[in-house]
């Protein structure tokens, strides 16, 4: 996705100096991190709710939350751990309020999976060009890994989906989720394993399972 923030180009000594300008009382500094970081969040947390309004609203929460804690943070390279950190925590809350509205009200949801205007990830991954005669089929897999997804850990998935769709570094995910960067490596593996074998199990070729290489 063009908007997206590829590891390849992005500089964490920008964000870095935001915070710092953020942290002297530059509002600026603030309103530069909105324009940034908004329309990744909201394709983070997209992905998972599914519904643009409540998306917004998180996106809105986090940005507030890394204003109000912008003291926490320490500038050594690792804003998007700390911006993402956030944003998952609030989306683990959310969840376990969805969970509980959904059991007082005894109904079972399970959020619908379609075109949400994001370009096929798979395209996007080093070695993983497709030919225009395989566009539908990318777009099949792509949706299909997302379904499949929802079914992995919460710490699989998330790892996956920062790591392959929001462009974070193993460490800023490691960051992010709080954990060791051998926990973090080895949850990339197992999610890219089980992608890779349900792939395998459903007849797509070596073309499609090639993202789910070694790390």
């Amino acid at each position: 996705m063009a908007e997206q923030l590829a590891s390849t180009d992005y500089s964490p000594f920008e964000d870095d100096q935001r915070m710092i300008r953020l942290q002297e009382g530059d509002a600026r500094a603030f309103a530069e991190i909105v324009a940034v970081w908004q329309a990744p969040l909201l394709r983070f947390f997209y992905r998972s709710t599914r519904d643009a309004a409540i998306s917004e609203d998180l996106v809105q929460e986090t940005l507030l939350r890394l204003y109000r804690t912008a003291w926490d943070y320490l500038p050594q390279g690792l804003f998007r751990g700390f911006l993402f950190r956030i944003a998952r925590n609030l989306l683990i809350d959310h969840c376990r309020r969805q969970v509980s509205d959904l059991l007082v009200r005894s109904v079972r949801h399970r959020p619908g999976f379609g075109d949400d205007g994001d370009s096929s990830w798979l395209s996007e991954l080093p070695g993983s060009a497709r030919t225009a005669e395989s566009t539908a089929e990318d777009h099949e897999v792509d949706l299909l890994v997302r379904r499949l997804l929802q079914d992995f850990p919460e710490e699989q998935r998330v790892t996956f989906t920062l790591y392959h769709y929001d462009s974070l570094t193993l460490p800023e995910i490691a960051d992010a989720t709080n954990s060791g960067l051998s926990t973090t490596k080895s949850r990339l593996r197992l999610a890219r394993e089980k992608l890779r074998e349900q792939l395998t199990a459903r007849g797509f070729g070596e073309g499609y399972r090639e993202p789910f290489g070694s790390i």
